[in-house]
This record gives structure tokens, C-alpha cells and sequence, in this order.
């Protein structure tokens, strides 16, 4: 595992221009800049991020059982987001492994389903216990079929994130300042937009609910590995 010159503590570091150092600030501070720190392979050695960390990851495609895995970003929600880029044929990765398998982190996502299912069968790791956010706002915000990650972030947290590279070649071994900034706009925000829909659960009376729901995500994950999903799903008629 390597610190690239965008990537580790020591040298220069990509930055996220027009957010705010406190995630919850980005529309009011447009001075200050976030650092990218992006990893080859694995988190490093001794690294930490808390209690809650935010997930997202960036994939060939949409299949978890065709498309590979690229690569993991991670957010502990102090500003700074680390990227982790998985090569082709990789099947370990010890240091991230230990951390989505262990109990005393929170993982947070924006529709976790996918995310849990790729990690999955990337790596035979079990994510838990999670969080997600786009869950979340389907249980809350029914006056809207509006629960993508661009919308949520716009109505409750005031940040306005660029979707334009969400399709590009992720497999690429050189991934770009663009990618690697909107990979990075994923999860630098989702503890405060997890802030806002936990408020409004709690108000509603849906936290219990919710939160059984997420205990159950990393099952509905697996059966979408064995071929459950949608068209063939095991809770229909």
C-alpha cells in the first residue's frame, strides 16, 4: 500500500474547493478547503475514524454479482474524506475489512443495500451494523419520491453536489481530481444528513422501525447475492 502525492498525510492533498471544513457549514464557508486522501489497496496501518463512519462505493456497474469493485470511500465526518482504489482480482483487504465487520462502528450509507452487497462479494466481509440514509428518508419524507443523495442534500443540508462523474470508467487505473472529488462529495456529508432524518424519524415516532430495518439491510444484501432481488423476490406473492 502506497501514499500517492494526492493521498497521504505527508504531501500535497487534492482539495475539495466551495465546502466548508465543518460539512454542516458548506453553503455558508466557501473559503476553506477539504483534503482527499486517497490509498492503494487498503486503509493504512492505524488509521481510525471513529464511532460513525461514512461509506459509499464506486463500482464497474450496478451487479454486485458481475461488476467489480473500485473503489471504497470512507468519512468520518470531521472534513476529510480517504479514498481507497481495489485493484482487479483484489480479495483482501484486512484493514477495511476489520473495520466495516466491527461492532463498535457505526456504518453510515446512502442506499446501503448496494454497498453492503459489494463489499460483500468483494471481500465474504459482513457490514454491520449500518446505517442508510436514503432508507431513512423513504420512512419520513413520504410527501416526495425524491430520496436520492443530490435531493437530500440540497433540502436538509443546504449543499449542492455534481453528479456528472457518477458514470465515468471507475476501473481506470489514474482516477482524476473529478472523480476523485465526487466520489468523495458521497460521504463527506451523511453524518449531518443522518442529523437531520434521525430528528425528523424520532419526531415521527419511526426510529425503532427504522433501526430494524437497518439490522436486517446486511440480509437483504446477501439474498441479493443469491439471486433474490427484485424480480425474483423472496417476500412477494
Amino acid at each position: 500500500m502506497t501514499s500517492d502525492p494526492l493521498r497521504g498525510s505527508g504531501g500535497p492533498q487534492l482539495t475539495l474547493r466551495g465546502r466548508g471544513r465543518n460539512p454542516e457549514a458548506a453553503s455558508r464557508d466557501t473559503s476553506t478547503a477539504l483534503a482527499i486522501h486517497l490509498y492503494q489497496s487498503d486503509l493504512p496501518d492505524g488509521l481510525t475514524l471513529g464511532p460513525v463512519v461514512a461509506i459509499d462505493t464506486e463500482t464497474m456497474g450496478l451487479d454486485p454479482r458481475r461488476d467489480r469493485l473500485c473503489v471504497v470511500q470512507l468519512s468520518d465526518g470531521s472534513g476529510d474524506a480517504h479514498l481507497v482504489q481495489i485493484a482487479k482480482g483484489q480479495t483482501r483487504a484486512p484493514n477495511l475489512e476489520r473495520m466495516l465487520a466491527d461492532p463498535a462502528v457505526l456504518k453510515l450509507f446512502h442506499f446501503g443495500r448496494f454497498d453492503i452487497a459489494m463489499l460483500k462479494q468483494a471481500f465474504g466481509v459482513t457490514t454491520a451494523p449500518v446505517w442508510c440514509t436514503k432508507i431513512a428518508s423513504k420512512l419520513v419524507r413520504t410527501f416526495t419520491d425524491r430520496h436520492g443523495l443530490k435531493y437530500l442534500l440540497a433540502d436538509l443540508v443546504a449543499v449542492d453536489v455534481s453528479k456528472q462523474q457518477q458514470t465515468s470508467d471507475w476501473g481506470s487505473e489514474t482516477l482524476t481530481d473529478a472523480q476523485k472529488e465526487y466520489a468523495a462529495s458521497d460521504v463527506l456529508y451523511l453524518h449531518a444528513l443522518k442529523a437531520e432524518l434521525e430528528a425528523r424519524l424520532r419526531r415521527e415516532g419511526r426510529l425503532e422501525l427504522a433501526e430494524r430495518i437497518f439490522a436486517f439491510l446486511p440480509t437483504r444484501a446477501e439474498l441479493d447475492l443469491m439471486g433474490w432481488d427484485e424480480t425474483h423476490d423472496i417476500f412477494l406473492h
